[in-house]
């Protein structure tokens, strides 16, 4: 965009930038982005009432003519092409986080792990997208010392143009599954579009951290020039085993020989606030990360207890006398399949499950929603109840198998239930809202 060095400035003069002018404060710079519903450029001058500084704009007829307005050809590109250019001018490291499941939870253990040591600033909420990256980075301040920026894909290229202003100098794939298969087109398409990360690191000669539990991560990192492994075999550089998952998962780490000597210990224990084994991945990845910046291993593992899952991830909510474990957050073929395989596994008589549909499966969903019945039918449920259209698409006659349309049916449904000393998993799209169904 033309003239980055005057918006630059005028930038440098805000407190912090915003894209809803119902959130401009004193100071901000609004930028006028549009919506499918919406044109941001209607709403500049509402902004610099309520105290913002500067509104970037991209239609002249809402310039207010008092020099408070900034117009640009696109305000999407001014807004990726400032974050880019701030992103230059800090010297730091920046971790980018991507993967196909455990993207936030990793995120917030590896912020967790580096706050212990360094002045650490990481994606607020799941802001991983083209428009959520850049304000993350713009969110960066001069005493910023470590940035973790989660990056999320529906495609590929999607990854590309995230590296293209985020410019990570460090970086990890969580894992690779059956996510966003409708536009990935298929496991090795989702494979190709995380694998841009490494692709982008390796040619900044940047380090990868590499996920050995992961085959598909471990295949894509055999060229790097630069990485550190870790997993649960003695073969990676960070070596850590889980020890037990009932409800929350506990890990051993097996320490590095040169922080053995220091430490005279071979190994910690960690024991969580996360319920799963499939946690044992993003565990290990904050683990690595915060060694490798030498953060004291017993911050770190002080830190990874200390973590409490929010927003419908993998939490476990007490509900009378029924635990629930919300996990309700998002949900595709790999994370279903780990949930149930988990929740097989906990020491509990009475077990209900209630699933939603997996959204964005494209043609792939009739044969992943049959899947997740298949493991259904197979695992000792006082009840499976399920929701939405792609579950009705699909199923089966069983008699302990319930379907309704949507959450609020089954809200309806879950009023006049009186479980008790009841384990309930609950999984599902993010677009399915489960979580109102007990609230």
């Amino acid at each position: 965009m033309h003239n980055i060095d005057h918006l630059y400035s005028s930038f440098l003069q805000c407190t912090g930038v915003v894209i809803d002018s119902r959130k401009a404060s004193l100071g901000s710079m609004f930028f006028a982005l549009k919506g499918n519903h919406t044109d941001g450029n209607r709403f500049a001058a509402t902004a610099l009432e309520s105290g913002a500084k500067y509104a970037v704009i991209d239609n002249p007829d809402f310039d207010t003519k008092d020099g408070r307005c900034i117009v640009a050809p696109d305000v999407l590109d001014a807004l990726q092409t400032l974050a880019r250019h701030h992103r230059k001018h800090c010297k730091i490291p920046f971790i980018g986080i991507t993967g196909s499941n455990g993207k936030t939870t990793t995120k917030e253990l590896v912020a967790a792990v580096l706050a212990t040591t360094y002045q650490t600033y990481a994606t607020q909420g799941n802001l991983n997208n083209h428009i959520g990256v850049p304000l993350t980075l713009l969110a960066v301040t001069p005493q910023t010392q470590m940035a973790v920026i989660e990056m999320g894909a529906n495609k590929q290229g999607d990854i590309n143009e995230l590296c293209s202003f985020a410019l990570p100098n460090f970086g990890l794939i969580t894992g690779i599954g059956k996510a966003h298969l409708e536009g990935f087109g298929g496991i090795e398409g989702v494979k190709k579009g995380k694998g841009e990360l490494f692709e982008f690191l390796d040619a900044i000669e940047g380090r990868a951290f590499v996920n050995f539990n992961d085959f598909r991560v471990a295949e894509l990192a055999y060229f790097l020039q630069k990485a550190t492994t870790y997993g649960n075999t003695k073969r990676a550089k960070i070596f850590v085993e889980p020890l037990s998952c009932n409800p929350f998962l506990s890990v051993r780490w097996h320490l590095p020989k040169t922080l053995k000597q220091d430490l005279e210990t071979d190994f910690l224990d960690i024991n969580t606030q996360l319920t799963g084994a499939y946690n044992l991945d993003n565990v290990t990845a904050a683990i690595a990360i915060g060694a490798h910046f030498k953060v004291d291993p017993f911050n770190i593992a002080r830190a990874i207890e200390g973590y409490v899952p929010q927003n419908n991830r993998s939490q476990m909510v007490q509900i009378g006398s029924n635990t629930l474990i919300l996990d309700a957050y998002n949900a595709n073929p790999t994370s279903m399949q780990n949930a149930l395989q988990n929740f097989t596994q906990l020491a509990a008589t009475n077990k209900v499950v209630i699933l939603g549909d997996m959204l964005e499966m494209g043609e792939f969903s009739t044969q992943e929603h049959s899947a997740v019945l298949e493991i259904l039918q197979n695992m000792p449920l006082q009840l499976a109840v399920l929701i939405g259209t792609e579950f009705e698409k699909v199923k089966i006659r069983q008699n302990n198998f319930l379907y309704f349309p949507d959450a609020q049916a089954a809200k309806q449904w879950y009023a006049q239930q009186h479980l008790q000393n009841t384990h309930i998993l609950l999984k599902g799209s993010r677009g399915m809202a489960l979580e109102t169904i007990f609230q």
